[in-house]
């Protein structure tokens, strides 16, 4: 919950910011012309619907599990995250990229370029603390990893989609800068358009880093390695236990792990005391880890599941090869 609670913060500080900044890039364009400016008006409106988006998910995300979701509804979240990535590449990326292509074909001049450099100074201001604090929250999520590293295998796709939205941002107010400067330097309003084209692709890279990350997990992403060791090093003490040969475990939501232990028992064991040792296990998890929705515990032999570990591993070397 404390990671929602962040999560929850960044975005709110990212839509007041947003909210803002869209009402006077608009003002701004209409004043002026700029195609630019009004690519980032669109861009901005973007990112705050996105964070409503986001705070929708969330919400959904965490109703509780039910007879129709017995796992809970987690995955909400990352649907979610898909539907705003959806909306960066299509509204965002694509309004930009039309009014770019239509300004170059039908140059006009901008005017008052003052009042263009205030908005972009004012909006570079507010967009650098929402990136701030979405980068600062990344950066204690992330803990030791990169930040490409980080990012592959975050289970909380709030933070980093609000990050990516930011820099996004703060990118496509320097090419914003730079084409309306070059546009009134050169005399050529081509380049106000140009500079819409280039803010056009850059939110298009945006959402394809967006739909990727949210689809992976989306799919059924695995716990990260050292909560898998975490899991297997309570299990492996249980007096009851002659073997842990091995662990599955699925994300359901950021803060919803199920996890599914193979396991071998000892041969004098009797099934009370299996069934008494399951109920252990399970309790002993899930007081050690809040984010364990469910446990499943299955007795199998080693060599099954090796064959069974085969099997995943051959799939997985497929599906790369049919990716590359």
């Amino acid at each position: 919950m404390a990671a929602h609670s962040g999560s929850k913060t960044v975005i709110y500080a990212a839509i007041v910011g947003n909210l803002l900044i869209a009402v006077t890039k608009f003002i701004a364009a209409a004043w002026t012309g700029s195609s630019a400016m009004l690519s980032e008006g669109v861009h901005s409106l973007v990112d705050t619907g996105n964070g409503l988006l986001l705070l929708y998910g969330l919400k959904r995300a965490a109703r509780p599990p039910d007879l129709t979701h017995p796992f809970g509804h987690g995955r909400e979240l990352y649907f979610w995250s898909f539907v705003v990535a959806l909306l960066v590449f299509a509204v965002g990326a694509g309004v930009s990229f039309y009014e770019g292509v239509r300004h170059v074909l039908e140059p006009r001049h901008a005017t008052n370029l003052t009042t263009n450099y205030v908005v972009l100074g004012v909006s570079f201001l507010f967009e650098g603390y929402t990136w701030r604090v979405a980068l600062k929250e990344f950066r204690a999520a992330k803990g030791s990893l990169g930040y490409y590293a980080a990012v592959r295998q975050s289970k909380d796709p709030s933070v980093f989609t609000v990050l990516f939205e930011d820099t996004a941002a703060l990118l496509g107010l320097l090419i914003a800068f730079l084409g309306i400067t070059a546009a009134a330097y050169f005399e050529r309003p081509e380049l106000d358009g140009l500079a819409s084209i280039l803010i056009g692709i850059i939110l298009a890279m945006t959402a394809v880093l967006l739909a990727r990350e949210s689809t992976a997990l989306l799919m059924g992403e695995a716990a990260l390695p050292h909560v898998q060791e975490e899991i297997l090093a309570a299990v492996r003490g249980d007096s009851d236990v002659e073997r842990v040969n091995g662990i599955t475990t699925v994300h359901l939501g950021p803060d919803q792990i199920v996890v599914a232990l193979s396991l071998e028992f000892k041969d004098d064991r009797s099934t009370a005391d299996i069934e008494a040792c399951v109920e252990r296990i399970e309790a002993k998890l899930s007081e050690g880890r809040s984010d364990i929705a469910t446990v499943f515990i299955k007795p199998q032999t080693s060599a099954t599941w090796r064959e069974r570990r085969a099997e995943l591993a051959q799939h997985s070397s497929l599906h790369r090869g049919t990716k590359g």
